[in-house]
């Protein structure tokens, strides 16, 4: 299976400093890939880390590719609630690129959500 994450740079989960935070989020998703045998992709081949930060970078990157992929993952729905919520419409064609999107939450439990 072959997958994008999300990490959100400028929000402190749990308590934690920003780069804890960051750190937090980044082994629980790459904790669940292992175990789910998730393979990371890059779509751009300039990107520097194997995860996007911005929902809107990541929109720009999958309308280009033009490829359906098998998950979105992200860590809890604290991360996307500022995207979700002031770009509706942005983040239903970024869910129209994946088959699955998953969220990751704080018990490392996840829930899936089919993409129809």
């Amino acid at each position: 299976m072959n997958g994008i994450y999300l990490i959100n740079d400028r929000i402190t989960l749990n308590g934690l400093i920003k780069e804890d935070s960051i750190m937090f989020q980044e082994q629980s998703i790459k904790n669940y890939m292992k175990e789910q045998n998730i393979h990371p992709v890059k779509l751009n081949p300039y990107q520097l880390k194997d995860y996007y930060t911005i929902p809107h970078a990541l929109l720009y990157d999958l309308k280009k590719a033009q490829s359906q992929l098998d998950c979105f993952i992200y860590y809890s729905p604290m991360t996307l609630d500022d995207f979700i919520f002031s770009y509706p419409a942005k983040w239903l064609i970024l869910k129209s690129y994946f088959k699955e999107i998953i969220t990751i939450d704080q018990e490392n439990s996840h829930t899936i959500q089919r993409v129809i």
